[in-house]
């Protein structure tokens, strides 16, 4: 099932991949954070970044937490939310360590300053890190309430001036429908942005979507359980569903 695709924005020097904190986790298992999951993503990460790419990371906190369902049940909303950005902290320094043991230079840059642990968001450097080919992890979603870490990763994309934000999760690309629930959903190779919003296809929240509509910033969601897909995104390959 295809839109209408003037572009293939396969072809990037600069990208920011988005993982969901849910993907950290191994299915049926107790464990948060599965260290095997980390290495194997922390291990495709290292095999693309030898190519030159330059490469952002935002990485959810939905293992641990999730501030919309805390608020459900009667937390305060913006104290959920806070609470799900230093989830996303635990799991971007889980990631930062399963990097750097395969030799990879990386940075944890976080929304909320906590010296001790990670260094503070500044965009000045957080380029300057990029150019100089480091992995920079950007932590604590946007650093406000009512942003999920989807619109931190059109955040970013943009103020780094990636070229495609690449969206890990667990099916293999956009669906008109749920494919888990619907068998004969259909899969886009590409759809348009505002499709996805009028149709209210389940990818990226609205925020993130106009923000990457806006900025003329593509996505590509592919599946992450398939062995060596974080390679063939971060390489170009031609897996997934593009949203432009």
């Amino acid at each position: 099932m295809t839109s209408k695709n003037t572009t293939d924005p396969r072809k990037f020097q600069r990208a920011i991949l988005k993982l969901s904190g849910e993907a950290l986790r191994e299915i049926g298992s107790r464990d948060n954070i599965s260290p095997e999951i980390v290495d194997r993503i922390a291990l495709e990460i290292r095999d693309a970044v030898k190519t030159g790419l330059q490469l952002g990371v935002v990485v959810g906190g939905g293992n641990f937490w999730r501030g919309a369902a805390a608020s459900a049940r009667g937390m305060d909303r913006a104290t959920a939310d806070y609470v799900g950005m230093l989830a996303t902290v635990m799991n971007a320094l889980a990631l930062q360590s399963a990097l750097e043991d395969e030799g990879v230079d990386c940075v944890v840059m976080s929304a909320i300053e906590m010296k001790n642990v990670a260094e503070t968001f500044i965009r000045r450097r957080a380029v300057k890190y990029m150019n100089e080919g480091k992995v920079v992890i950007f932590a604590a979603g946007t650093g406000s309430p009512f942003f999920s870490t989807d619109t931190t990763a059109a955040l970013r994309a943009s103020e780094m001036g990636a070229q495609v934000i690449l969206k890990a999760t667990m099916v293999d690309g956009v669906y008109d429908s749920d494919p888990k629930k619907n068998p004969a959903a259909k899969r886009y190779d590409t759809v348009s942005f505002q499709e996805c919003i009028s149709s209210q296809l389940k990818v990226m929240d609205t925020t993130a979507f106009s923000l990457c509509m806006d900025n003329q910033i593509p996505i590509i969601v592919f599946d992450l359980e398939k062995h060596g897909n974080v390679t063939r995104a971060l390489a170009g390959e031609n897996i997934g569903t593009i949203v432009q």
